[in-house]
């Protein structure tokens, strides 16, 4: 069940049910609401149980990074986390049980196992993860950090297509399945790339005391909020609980609410199924017709159609997550704001995706720069600039695959970031001359604004084009090179 029209309907349709209930029940239903949602949200996948152990793995292991996150003060865990745990496997088994309901009604992707067996295997799971908290006499420090070392393991594991691969292949032959059609697109974890973010954003801040205490329902519910669970925006944790713990209070049919969030739907749905959707219906470049034109005016017209291909789509989702968030009493933060009106890349990359800028900012490009100012034989601020800024976007780049392309894509950003920033810094006192010259300075404007456009919309030749080799022919014919 892919996030298509067909869920944001019903997801509204829940709202108006969800306004209705009273105040305490809020909070439940969001919790249990969003770990049903995981699995109807989940497409299939052709291993066998594979969409339903997938998204159970994800509670698994969102419940160990709360166990393990916990403030250093908390007491055990409180009778309402008790609650939540049991809830939260009753939830389980419940789905489990759609295995006798018709394909037709279910809210699981394929048939899920067996209950019994889902019921042994969380018995099981618990017992380990029991056990292993009694064993585990490490201090917590480590064991965040050995968590957030495990998690980039998975990451890497998944988008990297060779191990992803690879992976397939001996979990097909565990089930009895053909391992020769093995593809990485087996393991299509939804989701996956944006709770894996927001595991290491717990544990990096519970590792530098920063985290707030969580309870397990706002805990998980942070982690898996439906709305925002398969394309983001990328929130913070403290941010979304302020907003969890005011749903007591909130009224449910709040008319201004209600219309802000209607209208934001209604918004991205335009972007995404009417304006991104019919530009990639091959009016987008494309691997198959970037090899069809010859002609860089034509080349430019398909890339530039791509370009506002990928806005159209993802701040369209974005919209329709911060639309239903305020549907259902979170406000969910912007990701987008008019980024290709920016007139440099430091700004293009201020108002893109901000939650994902922002959280590479904060836990790659300034623990960064912190530890290489530290070093000993330390290099000038100019390389340590360099070096963070590149780091930081190739992060950005693997992030969304690990693959040559998108690392090309990491260090093209990378690069215009550094040189913009040694750019800024000599010319400061010219630019500010410049509101004394009202002309001059509209003049510089529009030249700095079409400069940095076209920059980005030739960056977007790494996305859209898989082959490294084909992308570079492509930027040589763009400028009439070729």
């Amino acid at each position: 069940m892919a996030f298509d029209l067909r869920a944001i309907v019903i997801f509204g349709l829940l709202a108006v049910g969800y306004a209705g209930l009273p105040t305490r029940a809020r909070s439940w239903a969001l919790f249990v609401g969003s770990v049903i949602a995981i699995y109807w949200l989940q497409p299939p996948l052709p291993i066998r149980f594979s969409d339903f152990i997938l998204p159970t793995i994800t509670l698994a292991i969102t419940i160990a990074t709360w166990w393990w996150t916990r403030s250093p003060d908390q007491a055990a865990p409180t009778r309402d986390d008790a609650i939540a745990i049991g809830a939260l496997a009753l939830s389980v088994i419940g789905l489990s049980l759609f295995r006798f309901v018709d394909a037709d009604y279910r809210l699981t992707p394929s048939r899920p196992p067996e209950p019994l067996t889902v019921i042994a295997a969380l018995l099981i799971v618990s017992a380990i993860f029991g056990l292993a908290a009694r064993a585990l006499r490490i201090e917590r420090r480590r064991i965040v950090t050995l968590g957030g070392l495990f998690i980039i393991a998975l990451f890497i594991a998944l988008k990297a297509e060779p191990l992803a691969r690879e992976i397939s292949r001996v979990w097909r032959g565990a089930t009895g399945q053909d391992p020769a059609l093995a593809s990485a697109l087996d393991l299509n974890w939804l989701g996956f790339s944006y709770i894996a973010f927001r595991w290491l954003h717990t544990l990096r801040d519970r590792h530098t005391g920063q985290l707030p205490a969580l309870a397990l329902r706002e805990y998980v519910t942070y982690i898996i909020f439906f709305a925002s669970f398969t394309a983001g925006p990328l929130d913070r944790a403290e941010r979304f609980a302020t907003d969890w713990r005011a749903l007591p209070a909130l009224r449910g049919f709040d008319a201004a609410r209600w219309a802000a969030g209607l209208n934001r739907i209604a918004i991205g749905v335009l972007k995404k199924f009417v304006i991104a959707d019919s530009l990639a219906q091959g009016a987008s470049l494309n691997a198959i017709n970037a090899a069809q034109i010859d002609q860089p005016l034509g080349l430019w017209a398909l890339l530039y159609g791509y370009a506002l291909r990928l806005y159209f789509d993802f701040s369209g989702y974005t919209d329709i997550a911060i639309g239903l968030g305020l549907l259902f009493g979170l406000h969910l933060p912007d990701n987008f704001n008019r980024p290709y009106l920016k007139t440099n890349i430091t700004a293009f990359w201020q108002s893109w995706h901000i939650t994902l800028s922002s959280w590479a900012r904060a836990y790659i490009f300034s623990p960064l720069s912190r530890w290489l100012l530290r070093l000993k034989r330390r290099p000038s601020s100019t390389v340590i600039v360099l070096i963070a800024q590149l780091a930081t976007m190739i992060v950005i780049g693997v992030w969304h695959g690990l693959a040559l392309n998108f690392v090309m894509w990491g260090m093209w950003q990378g690069v215009a970031l550094f040189i913009h920033k040694q750019w800024s810094d000599r010319t400061r006192p010219w630019y500010r001359g410049l509101k004394d010259q009202p002309r001059r300075k509209r003049l510089w404007t529009a030249f700095s604004w079409f400069i940095t456009f076209q920059y980005v919309v030739i960056g977007w030749l790494w996305f859209a084009l898989p082959d490294v080799g084909q992308a570079a022919r492509l930027l040589l014919k763009l400028l009439g090179l070729s």
